[in-house]
C-alpha cells in the first residue's frame, strides 16, 4: 500500500472526513545543494526537455500533457492541491516538462457533492488524474473506470475507490485489508500509556467515510488489546454545545480517545473537557489535525491534553533540515506560491506528481494511458524522491505495511515524541491487524465490463 494515511477527506463537511500548470519564467533550478535541473529530491532529471511529436493518446499533443486534479475546494476553502499542483508543474515546466511536453492542469472541484459530474469532465478531457483527491471520490470511479483513465490520487478515502483498478499510490483510508493504525495505537495503550488500554473511547463524525473506518477500529481495537469503554457519533456539521460529549467522556471514564472528524470540532471538544479539569491520557486527533491552525485553536488545551497523530509513512514536516526532498519542495513553494502553505497531504500530492513525472518520462515519444500506468506500478520501493518510507506500488503486491511515525501537540509546536523508530524515523515492527469483517470492497474493470486488454 502506498502512502499510508488518513487525512479523513481534508474538510468533508467542516470535517471532511476523515478528505492550469503555466511557467512563471526563469531557468535556476529550485532544488537543493548537489540535484540537477529537472531533479526532484534522490530522482534523477524526471523534468527535461525533448523534442516530442505526435498525440499518442487523449490529453496529450506534441507540446503538451492535460492532466486532471479532484479537489473539494469550493465546499472545504482549502485548496492545497490545487497549490501542489501548480507548483509542481510550473517547476516541472520550466525544466522543459515531460521530455518538452509542458504539463497543463484542469481543476477538478468537485465541492463535495458533484465528483460524478467532474469526473465526466475529466474522462472527456484528460490523459490521466494526478494529485488530488475528494471526499466522496466513491461517486467518480464507476465513470473513470469505464473510461480507463489512470488516477495517480494524493488522498482515498471512500471503499469503492480505495484501492481501486488503474489506480497507483495515494494510500488507502476506507475499508483497508488490515488496520494500517495497529502500531501507533498499540504504541499509545501498551507502551506510551499502558493504564490507558482499558478505557479507550471512539468518537466519530457521522459521514460515510468516518463510519466505516469506526466499525473498523471497534473490531480491531479489542483484539489488539484495548477495551472499548465508548463509542459514539456527532453530526458531522458539528454541534453547538460539546458539554453532552465531555460528560459522557467523563462519566465513562475514558482514558485514551480517537477522535474522527474535522479538528475544529476536535478543539472545541478538547476545551470543554479541560474546563471540565478532565484530562485523557491521550487523544489520536488524526493527521488532519497536523496543522499549524489546530494549535493555535486548542490553545491552552495543549497544556492540559496529550495530541497525537500517525503520518504513516510520510515524513514530518518539521524534518526539512535532515531530508533534502521536502526541503526542495518548500523551496517550491516558496517560488511558485508564495504565501501558501506547504501541508501533509501537499506532502503526499508532491509525491503522486513525482511518481507520474519519473513514469511519462519512461514511456518517451509513445506516452499512452498504459505505459504510464505499468511504469508506476513497476516501482516496487517508491520514496517519492525521499518523501516517503519506501512503498510497493504494484497492484499484486501482498506486502504489508506496518511503519508508522507518531507526531504530538505541544504549546511549542508539533514535535516528535520517543516512539523508538526502528528505520529511519519510521517504526515498523508492529504487524497491522487483518480485519475479518466485510467492509465493502474496490471497484474493479470488471465491474463496469471492462479488462486490462481494453487499456491503451
Amino acid at each position: 500500500m502506498a502512502a499510508k494515511t488518513r487525512s479523513i477527506a481534508t474538510g468533508l463537511l467542516a470535517l471532511v472526513l476523515l478528505a492550469g500548470g503555466c511557467s512563471r519564467g526563469g531557468s535556476e533550478d529550485a532544488g537543493p545543494a548537489g540535484t540537477g535541473p529537472g531533479d526532484f529530491g534522490d530522482l534523477k532529471g524526471i523534468c527535461h526537455t525533448g523534442n516530442a511529436t505526435g498525440a499518442p493518446a487523449q490529453g496529450v499533443t506534441a507540446g503538451e500533457i492535460e492532466l486532471g486534479v479532484f479537489t473539494d475546494a469550493g465546499f472545504t476553502r482549502n485548496s492545497e492541491f490545487v497549490d501542489t499542483a501548480k507548483v509542481f508543474t510550473s517547476w516541472c515546466n520550466d525544466h522543459g516538462g515531460i521530455g518538452g511536453r509542458r504539463l497543463v492542469i484542469d481543476i477538478h472541484d468537485a465541492k463535495l457533492m458533484e465528483v460524478r459530474q467532474r469526473m465526466l469532465d475529466a474522462c472527456r478531457d484528460d490523459f490521466a488524474l494526478v494529485g488530488g483527491g475528494a471526499a466522496l471520490d466513491g461517486l467518480g470511479v464507476k465513470d473513470r473506470l469505464s473510461c480507463l483513465l489512470p488516477d495517480f490520487p494524493a488522498q482515498v478515502d471512500q471503499v469503492q475507490n480505495s484501492g481501486s483498478d488503474l489506480q497507483v499510490g495515494g494510500g488507502a483510508n476506507a475499508a483497508g485489508p488490515h488496520d494500517s493504525y495497529t502500531g501507533f495505537h498499540e504504541w499509545l495503550f501498551k507502551e506510551r500509556y499502558p493504564a490507558s488500554a482499558s478505557a479507550v473511547g471512539l468518537i466519530n463524525g457521522d459521514t460515510p467515510v468516518t463510519r466505516v473506518i469506526g466499525q473498523q477500529y471497534a473490531e480491531a481495537l479489542p483484539v489488539e488489546g484495548a477495551k472499548i469503554v465508548y463509542n459514539d457519533l456527532y453530526p458531522a456539521m458539528g454541534v453547538p454545545d460539546w458539554t453532552p460529549y465531555a460528560q459522557a467522556i467523563k462519566d465513562k471514564g475514558v482514558k485514551g480517545l480517537i477522535f474522527l472528524g474535522d479538528f475544529h470540532s476536535l478543539a472545541k471538544l478538547e476545551d470543554v473537557l479541560s474546563t471540565m479539569d478532565y484530562t485523557l491520557d491521550w487523544i489520536d486527533s488524526n493527521s488532519n489535525s497536523y496543522t499549524s491552525q489546530f494549535l493555535q485553536l486548542a490553545g491552552t488545551s495543549l497544556t492540559t491534553q496529550h495530541n497525537y497523530a500517525d503520518l504513516g509513512i510520510t515524513v514530518p514536516l518539521e524534518s526539512a533540515t535532515t531530508t533534502p526532498a521536502l526541503r526542495q519542495a518548500k523551496d517550491m513553494f516558496a517560488r511558485y506560491a508564495p504565501g501558501r502553505d506547504l501541508t501533509f497531504p501537499a506532502l503526499r500530492a508532491f509525491s503522486q506528481w513525482a511518481l507520474f513525472a519519473k513514469a511519462a518520462g519512461s514511456c518517451g515519444n509513445t506516452l499512452t494511458r498504459k505505459c504510464v500506468y505499468e511504469a508506476a506500478i513497476a516501482e516496487h520501493a517508491w520514496t517519492g524522491g525521499g518523501l516517503q518510507a519506501p512503498a510497493d506500488l504494484a497492484p499484486t503486491s501482498t506486502a504489508v505495511q506496518s511503519c508508522f511515525l507518531a507526531v504530538a501537540a505541544t504549546p511549542g509546536g508539533w514535535k516528535i515524541p520517543d516512539f523508538e523508530p526502528d528505520r529511519g524515523p519510521f517504526r515498523c515492527d508492529i504487524a497491522p491487524y487483518a480485519f475479518t469483517g466485510d467492509y465493502g470492497r474496490p471497484m474493479t474493470l470488471a465491474d463496469v465490463g471492462k479488462s486490462v486488454n481494453d487499456f491503451r
